[in-house]
């Protein structure tokens, strides 16, 4: 049986791997899709914008109309698509077009961890969720070690397509250990749709997906121009961008067994109130000594781990508070935490394009990190005062 439960989060985790590789791997290639595509950088950013944004919309979207289907034959869906823009995209024959088609790409991700994380709990032992979804994301994880530096080597060495290409290729391969190895799970008749729509009415459920959105945006703000920053403020040499992109994977790969180890034995929200913290501090840290290479390479690995410790704890708080419609809840954190990287790019752009050194930047992160965590203060004074409310309804 655990054999089994491993091959199905192995999987799970090739797709997540595949994702991160899309997601992830443009960063490290940003001055080279910008040359050419002849546009400068804060517009390149822009591709990292497009592909937040199908996340958001793709998310609820493709999670409602697949709603009937089977989870298995679902997450084979969302790869096949997943695959088929990818692969176009290293086609793409001009700035637009490539918005469009990383809009496309993004679409099948959050119904993708969506479904996944479900799957993923429900074939996880008791008390272990947390550890099954960090499983499946440490697919993400491991691919800004492996995927990522690679696929910027590759792209620096050849052509920025050829790594597009093979995003592609790795989603026919998630879409074969799917279809062999994760098991069919019994697929409740679905309910009429306006049941699903019920975990909206709770209050509980927006505060969540403000703190995934705003807070987890401050990785993105860091994460979006790492690239240029180290090549012209920290002064590293283009040569050594891979390695220290996957010293950012390394740190990952660590937080998001964090995350999942906290997630497993301590309340998901005194979880985060510790990791919005310690972002904020080591966010004020990259931005203030991103001239200094050692420092700068210690950080990397912090701030990777910092922002993926957060991911499975806040999953699983936006679960847990999205009972009516799980595969819905769970899609929704996807798209709050690519609502944050919209947001990250975003903002992060808007002081490089007025004329600011590259790493302010990394100050809008501190921002962001700052508002994340004054909101997940607010939700669990909010969560305090239900408990309250429940225990006089119980001595009345």
């Amino acid at each position: 049986m655990k054999n089994k439960t491993a091959l199905s989060l192995f999987s799970l985790a090739i797709g997540a791997f595949g994702i991160g590789f899309t997601e992830f791997v443009i960063m490290g290639l940003l001055p080279e899709i910008a040359s050419s595509m002849n546009v400068t950088i804060p517009e390149a950013g822009y591709y990292i914008s497009s592909y937040a944004l199908g996340v958001v919309i793709g998310a609820p979207l493709l999670t409602i109309f697949g709603r009937t289907l089977p989870p298995r034959k679902m997450l084979i869906y969302l790869m096949a698509i997943f695959a088929v823009f990818n692969g176009v995209s290293a086609l793409a024959p001009n700035s637009i077009s490539l918005i469009l088609l990383r809009f496309c790409s993004g679409l099948p991700h959050g119904a993708f961890f969506g479904v996944g994380a479900v799957v993923a709990g429900k074939i996880s032992a008791p008390g272990k969720e947390a550890s099954s979804f960090a499983a499946m994301m440490s697919g993400l994880t491991i691919s800004n070690i492996i995927g990522v530096p690679f696929g910027t080597y590759l792209g620096q060495a050849t052509s920025w397509r050829f790594s597009f290409a093979l995003v592609g290729l790795i989603g026919l391969l998630a879409i074969l250990c799917i279809y062999i190895w994760v098991p069919k799970i019994k697929h409740e008749a679905p309910k009429d749709l306006s049941h699903d729509f019920k975990i909206f009415k709770n209050p509980r459920l927006w505060y969540i997906i403000a703190v995934m959105s705003i807070g987890f945006g401050a990785f993105f703000a860091w994460f979006s121009y790492i690239t240029p920053i180290l090549l012209k403020v920290t002064n590293v040499s283009q040569g050594h961008i891979p390695y220290v992109l996957a010293f950012a994977g390394v740190g990952m790969t660590f937080g998001n067994w964090l995350g999942g180890k906290l997630g497993d034995t301590l309340s998901p929200i005194k979880a985060g109130i510790f990791l919005l913290v310690s972002m904020i501090i080591i966010l004020t840290l990259d931005a203030s000594l991103a001239q200094y290479k050692i420092p700068t390479y210690i950080l990397t690995f912090l701030t990777g781990a910092n922002a993926m410790a957060l991911v499975a704890p806040l999953q699983l708080l936006l679960i847990n508070n999205a009972k009516e419609s799980p595969f819905l809840g769970a899609s929704l954190g996807q798209a709050a935490f690519n609502v944050g990287n919209s947001i990250g790019a975003l903002l992060g752009g808007l002081p490089i394009a007025a004329g600011y050194i590259l790493s302010s930047s990394w100050w809008v992160g501190v921002v962001l990190a700052f508002l994340g965590l004054l909101i997940i203060l607010k939700l669990k004074s909010f969560r305090i005062n239900d408990i309250q409310e429940e225990v006089l309804e119980v001595v009345n």
